[in-house]
């Protein structure tokens, strides 16, 4: 028998990572992307316990933890500087099993785009999914300038507009916005040492991390109206926002002086969508369900998907219910980290004295009963584990079975 065939649309985190899932246990992979080349895109992502064993599934996560900085002691701040939580890495590690950690999105797409084979991957290729098929019947269809691509399964990992999306649930409304906008660096480190932190003000938050090439990730949030441009440009929106706030922020701000800033409406799915497939093709990371970044997690959950669906959907499984599957395991798990993440927004961007003040008492006296308490909020995430056997400590990449 033909191996089946398999098209990812979307080079992303989860398209890539679906696709190297899926090859290894036996589908012809073509991912199409409509970007002219895979060149570094984006800023840092944080990496949690359940991603990273999402990512041992395909052999990756040990090579991926070596490449990360791993996050250290730090905690939570307020603008002038106070500490209001600290973090004990240790017993993070502890609880969940693993560590925090982070790693540049570009430095995660190249390794993980390195474990296909040559000519996988169609660069400059938009592609429209003109028929989603029939599990038990016809195959897909895949429409690209160069003609059309017949599929046994489709792979939508196309992203937050997300046109397959759109081609399985016409009637959904979509993505909608969140309340808030977001800037990231990556800017060199600045002279005067530091620890990790997130600092929460006033309808605002920045974070500052280090990556482990010596190089600095930086993040800001605001409450703001949706696009609403900065009308001197991004940098000097950054210092009016941040620019008082304490150390190290000033001086990672003055350091993205004239390199670029990324910024970002974000919006998340406040509706979900009723099932992450329809015929022979599924959706997968921001197409399926995209969720406000407040917890670090939409990469997280797009690595998720990419293993559960290849958990699923092996080339012997019977298609309907594989896919069926993969929707009753991803569905509730991601709309419950969807509307955590927006709860946290909303908490994370009130601008109200009162409201502010009440929300820095309630995280210092949490703070008081250890780490635990605060890491405690986190275990129904970073305690995932995935459906298949983690294969990097067990087994050489020559010998992994689905």
């Amino acid at each position: 028998m033909a191996e089946p065939r398999a098209v990812v649309v979307g080079s992303g985190i989860g398209g890539l990572t679906a696709a190297v899932a899926l090859h290894q246990i036996g589908w012809h992979v073509t991912v199409l992307e409509r970007a002219a080349s895979l060149d570094p895109v984006g800023a840092g992502i944080g990496l949690a316990p359940n991603s990273l064993r999402a990512l041992d599934v395909i052999g990756l996560g040990d090579e991926i933890r070596d490449l990360a900085a791993w996050q250290g002691d730090g905690g939570m701040r307020i603008p002038r500087g106070r500490w209001i939580q600290r973090m004990d890495a240790s017993a993070a590690r502890e609880r969940f099993g693993g560590p925090l950690v982070l790693v540049h999105r570009a430095t995660l797409i190249d390794r993980i785009a390195a474990q296909l084979p040559a000519g996988v991957i169609r660069t400059g290729s938009p592609a429209k999914v003109s028929d989603p098929g029939v599990p038990a019947g016809r195959r897909a269809v895949v429409s690209t300038p160069d003609g059309d691509l017949e599929a046994d399964l489709v792979v939508g990992a196309d992203g937050i507009d997300s046109a397959v999306r759109r081609t399985l649930f016409p009637e959904h409304p979509g993505p909608v916005y969140a309340g808030l906008t977001v800037w990231r660096v990556v800017v060199p480190a600045p002279d005067r040492p530091f620890e990790p932190h997130e600092t929460w003000g006033p309808g605002a938050i920045w974070g500052t991390q280090p990556l482990k090439d010596g190089r600095i990730y930086a993040y800001g949030a605001a409450a703001l109206p949706a696009k609403h441009p900065a009308p001197d440009g991004e940098h000097p929106e950054l210092l009016r926002r941040f620019g008082d706030w304490h150390h190290p922020i000033p001086a990672i701000i003055a350091a993205a002086e004239g390199g670029p800033v990324l910024r970002n409406d974000v919006h998340h799915m406040e509706t979900p969508l009723p099932a992450y497939h329809q015929g022979r093709t599924a959706l997968i990371g921001d197409a399926a369900h995209a969720m406000a970044p407040t917890l670090g997690q939409g990469g997280n959950q797009a690595i998720e998907d990419a293993v559960v669906l290849a958990h699923h959907a092996t080339p012997a499984a019977d298609l309907a219910t594989a896919l069926a599957g993969y929707s009753a395991d991803r569905v509730p798990r991601t709309t419950a980290v969807v509307r955590k993440a927006a709860r946290i927004a909303r908490m994370s961007t009130v601008t109200n004295r009162p409201a502010v003040a009440l929300r820095t008492g309630l995280m210092s006296l949490a703070s008081l009963f250890g780490p635990g308490v605060v890491l405690r909020t986190f275990d129904d995430i970073a305690n995932w584990r995935p459906p298949q056997h983690t294969y990097a400590s067990e087994q050489s990449p020559t010998t992994r079975t689905a």
